[in-house]
């Protein structure tokens, strides 16, 4: 304030004091000068160096980042992983049955006998003219693929992690959803067939779905994608059903020979347990599926005798013959007739020719010829 207050009073002073109150003022300031700052201002705190200058300075606080979450994983291993390891096996499968499908050979069946080839081999095989295990090549190919993308390889450059998740979360919507139609035709096309080959493919194309939905986006995540889920899912089953809407089945194994239907005699008399059997038998329902060429089938008939045979409602699976570019009878695919002769009594399938007395119990007609109410 002394300071400032001298400073002021220059103006005021004439000019030969002027100057010896200015040289009075500058030694005072020098002296002033150099001792040091005994007092600072309140406001103006001083900063960690001039404090302590041996303290380094805290850098300033930083904005939060979000961090990309880390990859999911099971038992210690990213879905990644488990996805490509999976994808893997359905691609080796694939690759095998794409192999038999295209030179005709044989399937190993470990499980179920010859009812992987029959299924091989039928129109079921083959969607829009492209064979099933193709199909399955691809998909599979795919999915593996873009696992190990997501797990670090640059296979594909330019694609991000979320379009990489969301495009496996489709494709094993629609592997799951073509898999589940699949056992549908298996269970209805191919009554008493097992093959091994397809509840495999669809046991890894299920597994494929829940590692994608539950382990690497989470129940409540893909609850975002549940529409666009159900609108492949629903492409997946309308293409399937455009494509099987014409197929049946062919009898295995006749591919290098034609065989014109022809009628069998029956030279057996019908006994009146037969006749009663067999008007029974017709009218609730029941059908016996054969073939022309069928030894079994020809020995039922010879069974219930001439009377009796021309009751039954008998369905012959072959009416244009057998062989080389012959299907089976749509009514015979339809209800997944596989070996002859085949009954249909009240919803209960029997396979092979039967006693009358099995066909009675079956059908609930007593043995003495009284009808059950």
């Amino acid at each position: 304030m002394a300071t400032i207050a001298a400073t002021l009073s220059i103006s005021f002073i004439p000019s030969p004091a002027r100057f010896a109150v200015v040289a009075t003022t500058s030694a005072l300031s020098s002296s002033r000068a150099k001792r040091p700052a005994r007092f600072r201002c309140c406001a103006e705190p001083s900063s960690p160096e001039q404090e302590n200058p041996s303290t380094p300075t805290p850098a300033p606080p930083q904005p939060p980042v979000n961090l990309p979450a880390s990859p999911s994983s099971l038992w210690g291993i990213s879905t990644s992983t488990w996805s490509a390891g999976v994808a893997g096996l359905g691609f080796l499968e694939t690759a095998y049955l794409s192999y038999l499908k295209l030179t005709g050979s044989e399937a190993f069946c470990p499980i179920g006998g010859g009812g992987c080839g029959d299924v091989l081999q039928s129109d079921y095989s083959v969607v829009f003219g492209i064979p099933l295990p193709l199909l399955g090549l691809v998909a599979y190919g795919l999915v593996l693929t873009l696992s190990l993308q997501e797990n670090g390889k640059k296979f594909l450059p330019g694609i991000d992690d979320l379009d990489i998740r969301l495009t496996l979360l489709l494709i094993s919507t629609s592997m799951a959803t073509a898999s589940a139609y699949f056992l549908y035709i298996l269970s209805t096309r191919f009554i008493g067939t097992s093959c091994s080959y397809c509840l495999a493919s669809a046991f890894l194309s299920f597994t494929l779905f829940s590692i994608r939905v539950k382990q690497d986006f989470g129940l409540e995540r893909v609850q975002k994608f549940v529409g666009l889920q159900l609108a492949v899912a629903i492409i997946v089953a309308l293409a399937l059903t455009n494509s099987y809407s014409s197929a049946t089945t062919q009898l295995n194994g006749t591919d290098d020979f034609v065989l014109e239907p022809y009628d069998t005699e029956i030279t057996t008399e019908s006994t009146p347990f037969a006749i009663a059997l067999a008007k029974h038998l017709r009218s609730i329902g029941a059908k016996m599926y054969g073939a022309f060429w069928c030894s079994h089938c020809n020995e039922q008939k010879q069974i219930f005798g001439r009377e009796a045979t021309k009751i039954l409602e008998y369905v012959e699976c072959f009416p244009n013959g057998a062989g080389k570019g012959k299907k089976m009878a749509a009514e015979c695919a339809a209800a997944g007739i596989e070996g002859f002769p085949t009954w249909v009594i009240n919803g209960e399938v029997l396979g092979g020719d039967q006693e009358l007395s099995v066909l009675a119990e079956e059908s609930g007609f007593p043995v003495d010829g009284t009808e059950q109410p």
